[in-house]
């Protein structure tokens, strides 16, 4: 049976950048409250000119280029997005039409945070079954637009990106590629992290009705860090790998806090964890493919490397997979 194999990667950030100084001004805070609870120190955030699909081609693009291949080459487009421009078409329709892909299918996945790790396993099953032979995946999402101004637990966290990986089938004897997946949902848990339908324009809000995104800081920090675990040994046991076999942990890029827990829990150092947080904050869909993206241009990354990716998100939904680079 085949495998998919990541063969490029992208990403796409807006040029705006907002630093935790100005923020913190905003939110009544004072000087370093923002990084010292979350990691971040700065995030880029999309203005009311600019696009989402701007950022998903340009990540799109970049990883088309790694895998040396053209849009015409792809077999599917699927786009992992909870702040789509329009409700129809997708994401994945307007890129379709900006790259000039041909006839292949294209549609969005949404499970939040996690959308990325959903995208990866719909798009490798896809290939493993021989559906498909190269395969777009673009986590994108600009939440920053979807905060309260006055909310200083989602305001400091959350910036605007996107991220992409071209997945290409490679023979199953060859090693390489996703060695397993593992998706997780616990609905009964939604109020957990919460964001209402409909646009945040004062016209448009309803008497008592909160337009804005919601979070519950502390249960989704517990939720995450049980969540990312479990997974993680679960790959991992699928593939027949243990926490200390992995190379390198490419982790939603949430909060530092949750990477420290997790890496701890694991019993592994946190050198081993990619970590860029810092200069994007939690770009939601976007944060996994962003974070590959940085270790690559880093040189952290190379062929016959065990690599695990997991995220948390809201639904509230949970992923993992396992790769040999």
């Amino acid at each position: 049976m085949r495998r998919a194999r990541i063969a490029g990667v992208g990403g796409g950030l807006p040029p705006t950048v907002l630093e935790n100084a100005d923020l913190e001004t905003e939110l009544g805070v004072e000087p370093g409250w923002i990084e010292a609870r979350t990691g971040i120190r700065s995030r880029r955030i999309l203005r009311a000119d600019e696009s989402i699909v701007d950022l998903a081609e340009a990540a799109a693009r970049e990883a088309l280029e790694t895998a040396g291949l053209r849009p015409t080459d792809l077999d599917a487009v699927v786009c992992a997005t909870t702040s789509a421009p329009w409700q129809f078409p997708s994401l994945a329709c307007l890129l379709h039409d900006r790259l000039g892909v041909a006839d292949a299918p294209a549609f969005d996945v949404a499970a939040a945070c996690t959308g990325f790790i959903y995208a990866l396993s719909v798009a490798e099953q896809g290939i493993r079954v021989a559906d498909y032979q190269r395969v777009l995946v673009v986590g994108a999402d600009a939440l920053s637009q979807v905060c309260d101004p006055a909310d200083r637990t989602t305001r400091a966290l959350f910036g605007d990106g996107a991220g992409a990986v071209v997945l290409v089938a490679e023979p199953g004897d060859s090693g390489r590629g996703v060695l397993s997946v593992r998706l997780r949902a616990a609905g009964s848990a939604w109020a957990l992290l919460t964001l209402p339908a409909g646009l945040r324009r004062p016209e448009s809000f309803v008497a008592g009705v909160d337009p804005w995104m919601r979070m519950k800081g502390q249960e989704v920090f517990r939720f995450a860090v049980d969540q990312l675990v479990a997974l993680t040994h679960d790959v991992l046991s699928q593939a027949g790998s243990t926490p200390g076999d992995v190379d390198l942990f490419v982790p939603h890029q949430a909060n530092l806090r949750i990477i420290r827990m997790v890496a701890l829990q694991l019993g592994i150092e946190q050198d081993r964890f990619v970590q860029n947080l810092e200069s994007c904050g939690n770009t939601s869909a976007a944060s996994i493919p962003l974070a590959l993206a940085a270790a690559l241009a880093a040189g952290r990354i190379a062929p016959g490397q065990l690599v695990v990716l997991g995220a948390v998100g809201g639904g509230m939904t949970a992923g993992a997979a396992a790769l040999l680079w």
